[in-house]
């Protein structure tokens, strides 16, 4: 495993983190693991020295941040061992204050997570989405208070326009509050707006890129097909996958294949090396639910793509739309 520094902060991460949306409660999603299902995928990662993980609120009606926070706290011997990442915004609960990031709603959401996870603390509390209704300065006192009170170590963000991201930046430097060291943001081969504006950003101040869909929820992985072909559980019930990528997106994902196909390894892992390879990204957050999910992002930090390879993986790209920001 490799090691590295989340942005300019001191905070140490592996250089990929496991995503754990994909574990929850099999009746809220069928394609998520119990438990007992997971075990063995996190056991796996932990013992091949993965210890950045991360989690959120909301994934499976809180069962996500349950499931994990026993399961990292049964791996592993210390709490200081592994970093532990949760999410802030989107709704927990039925009332008009179980949603956004208003005081109300962070502080009472900063403490579910903790009470589900079965820990005093956080050691990264993000922002899943820009909260248009919130004035940010509200937001960004209440993710200080937060940090202050021992509950979080460091704050980021996930999702937004570049503007937004320096506003919030620029809000919280400019009262001495604790600013966001990380940027979770929509990026991969197939969607690669954010190097117009958010990579250089973040490249610029010290943020640490921890892209979320690093294998565009499953499309450079072969789980779906040009012509609206399915594979596995999860891309079939994928509607939302559906708003984020269409068949245009296959003209990248023939030549991951073929690039693939010339070394002899699955295309996901030539999609998670061409990742690694950029400079702004820390760690891509990378879902397994399957043995060999977790053993192709493993096999990437193996791989160094050669310069001509890179220059064919990025060629047939398209401009996109901006996409994942709601």
């Amino acid at each position: 495993m490799e090691y590295a520094r989340l942005g300019a902060s001191g905070l140490t991460v592996s250089r990929l983190c496991l995503g754990m949306m994909g574990f929850g409660d099999p009746s809220h999603k069928a394609w998520q693991l119990g438990e007992e299902a997971a075990e063995p995928i996190v056991r796996r990662a932990v013992e091949a020295g993965v210890t950045f993980f991360d989690t959120a609120d909301m994934y499976s009606g809180g069962a996500g941040e349950e499931v994990a926070g026993r399961l990292l706290s049964r791996l592993f011997a210390r709490r200081d061992d592994y970093v532990l990442a949760t999410k802030v915004y989107y709704p927990t609960g039925d009332g008009p204050n179980d949603r956004g990031l208003s005081r109300k709603h962070v502080m009472a959401a900063i403490d579910g997570s903790l009470r589900r996870l079965g820990t005093d603390h956080v050691d990264l509390y993000q922002i899943h989405r820009w909260d248009a209704g919130t004035p940010i300065e509200e937001t960004m006192a209440a993710l200080h208070d937060v940090v202050r009170a021992g509950k979080a170590r460091y704050i980021g963000a996930s999702s937004m326009y570049a503007w937004q991201f320096a506003k919030a930046q620029y809000t919280a430097r400019a009262a001495g509050w604790t600013p966001l060291v990380s940027m979770q943001s929509h990026y991969n081969l197939v969607y690669r707006e954010e190097e117009r504006e958010m990579i250089p950003l973040c490249l610029d101040q010290g943020v640490g890129v921890v892209p979320w869909s690093p294998l565009a929820r499953g499309l450079l992985a072969g789980t779906w097909e040009r012509g609206g072909e399915r594979r596995t559980v999860r891309s079939g019930e994928d509607t939302y996958g559906e708003t984020l990528y269409d068949e245009g997106d296959f003209d990248v994902v023939d030549v991951v294949r073929e690039v693939a196909a010339a070394r002899g390894v699955p295309p996901a892992r030539v999609a998670l090396a061409w990742l690694l390879g950029k400079p702004a990204v820390t760690a891509p957050a990378f879902g397994a639910t399957r043995p060999g999910h977790l053993e192709d992002a493993l096999a990437a930090l193996d791989l160094t793509l050669t310069d001509d390879e890179v220059v064919r993986l990025e060629a047939p790209y398209r401009p996109h739309p901006v996409r994942g920001h709601s």
